[in-house]
């Protein structure tokens, strides 16, 4: 099987953003596309990525219905790190390796050697949220890093159609955005969720303009990104009163 991508400086960032969380992932590839699901070993995060076969400029998985990649993270991202702006991005499986090359003005090779890795198979789980927000993704980080100066834990919070993101410690930090200035879907309700996670996600919402975002009362988090051919969400346990 052999798959390129032309412009692979995205797919470069994506992994840099998920090897925050996880060291070891199994990649899918099937004809949809190529996909990435797991779980962070503290069990507080989990992470999907996919990208579409339209994504692709060539995509032949040759006789197999399905692929399955197990890759160590660092050292795919220091490989990665080595693309070009122009340079295109070939990946094709030799046995137990991945041979990957970097076309451009010369032709660079790198083989990774694939792992086994020791984990389930995994799918984001159905959750029903109470909140969906949709903001702009600069404001979603100036908030955050607002929050990240005087807490490790911030709420969001949902009060009389106005999104709120506070953090309060011997000090306190807080952003409201009216229905005017980001578009909110939900009823009344608060969650609070690890600054220093959200901080690993929010690097994510710098690829696109707009971030989504879905919770409820002591709920999950689901983060939302979606760029042309590409999907990335991140779902994200809350954190209790008491841990304060």
């Amino acid at each position: 099987m052999q798959i390129k991508l032309e412009n692979p400086l995205l797919l470069s960032k994506v992994i840099e953003l998920i090897s925050n969380l996880v060291m070891e992932v199994k990649f899918k590839i099937d004809s949809s596309g190529m996909s990435v699901v797991a779980i962070d070993p503290a069990n507080v995060a989990m992470v999907r990525f996919f990208l579409s076969k339209n994504a692709f400029s060539q995509f032949d998985l040759g006789n197999a219905k399905q692929e399955i990649w197990g890759v160590n993270l660092e050292d795919l991202k220091k490989i990665l790190r080595r693309v070009g702006i122009k340079s295109s991005l070939i990946l094709k499986r030799e046995e137990n390796r991945l041979n990957i090359e970097m076309p451009d003005k010369i032709k660079r090779n790198f083989t990774l050697n694939l792992i086994d890795v020791k984990s389930e198979d995994k799918e984001m789980p159905n959750l029903e949220f109470g909140a969906r927000v949709e903001m702009n993704s600069v404001d979603l980080i100036d908030a955050v890093e607002d929050c990240a100066v005087v807490a490790d834990a911030c709420s969001f919070i949902i009060e009389n159609n106005n999104f709120i993101i506070e953090a309060k410690n011997l000090n306190s930090a807080k952003s409201e955005f009216s229905g005017d200035e980001v578009k909110i879907k939900a009823e009344n309700c608060r969650a609070r969720y690890s600054v220093e996670y959200l901080e690993k996600f929010i690097k994510g919402s710098k690829l696109c303009d707009k971030t989504i975002l879905n919770f409820a009362n002591d709920h999950p988090l689901r983060i939302d990104l979606n760029i042309e051919n590409m999907e990335l969400n991140f779902i994200l346990a809350p954190r209790v009163e008491s841990e304060d």
